[in-house]
């Protein structure tokens, strides 16, 4: 990418595309578009049409997407597919159709088998059965992921994909029940603190293993990955690091300042056993991340307490 390079950057206001926005802004690129969602309804394939025809950016990051933990994901499997699926459909096949030089589809680490091989290597994609919770939103990120490869191998195209692990840090959503663990243990313990309340009660028996990122250095790998990799296979972002979800709670509990019993209700999903990314290839480009988890954390909860959720 030039530094003048029309840039565009699907979900904006999201964590991962506020961060890829910042991330771009810091290394000097100064074309950078965006739309809101009222602006702009990615799931519109018309909406989207214009847009492209329009603006003819050159350069895509698609991070638009409808997230959310187990709770969400089970209780909305149908709309998690279908959001997901045009989101990704229709910006992929404008940016194709408008002879986009360059697109990056953000995935989720969730796209791999729930009793994959730890670490999970890239190749090991559709070789078994997917966790039950969220596969409807993998399935969503799987077909984004092909559809990109594919038009690649029809089109000759240079689109590439990015499998993040579990993500937080800036601008993460601190929904009370739509929120990832990290950000949900986050609010907890915090309001618990405020509240003095005795125990807070956390999902599943805390055995569950989970490793996450801070989304700066997502973005920053994004970035690199625009300038730096092209191939059909996507590259997993990570810290090839992981601890239990009880550890992280207490780590969370200790940095928030929460003294009181962390419980455990053992009638909740703990989700896929053990999600850790084999993050070798990123390592073998020349990338590594830079945030320690708890410093990441650090600044995630100063982010937290700066500003609120309101709901």
């Amino acid at each position: 990418m030039e530094k003048d390079s029309k840039i565009y950057v699907a979900g904006h206001r999201g964590m991962v595309g506020s961060a890829i926005v910042r991330e771009l802004k810091k290394q000097g690129y100064n074309n950078i578009i965006t739309r809101t969602h009222a602006e702009l309804d990615l799931i519109r394939q018309a909406n989207v049409e214009k847009f492209f025809a329009e603006e003819k950016p050159e350069y895509v990051f698609l991070a638009a997407a409808k997230v959310g933990g187990i709770g969400a994901n089970s209780e909305a499997p149908a709309d998690f597919m279908y959001q997901n699926m045009m989101i990704a459909m229709n910006v992929i096949h404008e940016a194709w159709k408008n002879n986009c030089r360059k697109l990056e589809f953000l995935g989720s680490s969730c796209i791999y088998p729930r009793l994959a091989p730890q670490p999970m290597k890239e190749d090991c994609l559709l070789t078994s059965a997917l966790e039950q919770t969220n596969e409807a939103y993998a399935l969503a990120k799987i077909s984004g992921l092909k559809y990109c490869a594919y038009l690649n191998q029809q089109y000759g195209t240079d689109f590439i994909s990015v499998m993040p692990t579990n993500l937080y840090g800036l601008n993460d959503n601190y929904h009370p029940t739509r929120s990832h663990v990290l950000p949900a243990l986050i609010r907890r313990f915090h309001e618990a603190k405020v509240n003095s309340l005795p125990s807070v009660t956390c999902w599943g028996d805390g055995s569950a293993m989970r490793e996450f990122l801070y989304v700066d250095d997502l973005a920053n790998l994004c970035v690199f990955l625009m300038n730096n990799y092209s191939g059909n296979e996507t590259v997993n972002a990570g810290t090839g690091k992981d601890l239990s979800i009880k550890a992280l709670a207490e780590l969370i509990a200790e940095i928030v300042g929460y003294k009181g019993e962390i419980l455990w209700d053992t009638s909740k999903p703990n989700g896929t056993p053990r999600k850790l990314l084999d993050v070798s290839k990123a390592a073998a480009l020349g990338w590594k991340y830079k945030t320690e988890l708890r410093d990441g954390i650090k600044l995630a909860y100063a982010d937290f307490v700066k500003a609120p959720p309101m709901s």
